[in-house]
């Protein structure tokens, strides 16, 4: 994938359909030394009753030729274990 970064936003382009996806950066940490970036689609309000389900997107940050890149997870547990890191701690800032 490749990206174009902003104040809080990205353009990525899907290897699988070739579409450029806009995303609201949110929040990132690091798990077993890898960084990792949570995102949410931004949403065109005319398309938003056209899709089901706009949820969480976390992607990993890896380093190519001294760029930083958005990379998808490809280990379920991988994701399932940043994904519940990302809730745990977006759940304690929503309570301070």
């Amino acid at each position: 994938m490749s990206e174009e970064f902003g104040p809080n936003f990205v353009s990525i382009i899907s290897e699988e359909t070739g579409e450029e996806i806009e995303l609201e950066f949110i929040d990132a940490l690091e798990y077993n030394g890898v960084v990792y970036r949570a995102f949410f689609p931004v949403v065109e309000e005319d398309k938003a009753e056209d899709e089901e389900e706009y949820g969480l997107i976390i992607l990993k940050a890896e380093m190519v030729n001294g760029e930083e890149m958005l990379a998808q997870i490809e280990d379920e547990e991988e994701l399932n274990a940043v994904y519940d890191l990302f809730m745990e701690q977006i759940l304690e800032d929503e309570e301070e």
